[in-house]
């Protein structure tokens, strides 16, 4: 990482070192909210605003989706207030996970 590290790559060491996630991908959809009043009215407030998480994690097992997202929130408050607008969390735990690769495997066979 460089020595002022993005907010992505802030987020992925903060998700990293917490969750331990066997699959983690962060979308970047920013450029879809620029025209949105708020980010009209600060254009300093980066590219990195709207974030869209996939993760997959063991931690995540016996907790419901609320919990989940509750987790991930307080893990990144302080993003949340330095910046980052929007969090779009999809948190599912590794037996989840394998359940939708094998179905969209399945889906893709046919």
């Amino acid at each position: 990482m460089s020595s002022n590290p993005s907010r992505i790559e802030r987020i992925t060491s903060i998700l990293k070192q917490s969750l331990s996630p066997s699959h983690l991908k962060i979308h970047n959809d920013s450029h879809l909210h620029a025209h949105h009043a708020a980010m009209r009215q600060n254009p300093n407030a980066g590219n990195e605003t709207h974030l869209r998480l996939e993760l997959v994690s063991s931690k995540f097992e016996g907790m419901n989706r609320v919990a989940r997202h509750r987790m991930v929130y307080e893990l990144l408050q302080e993003q949340l207030d330095s910046g980052l607008h929007a969090l779009q969390i999809n948190a599912r735990t590794q037996g989840e996970w394998d359940k939708l690769i094998h179905k969209k495997a399945h889906q893709e066979q046919q």
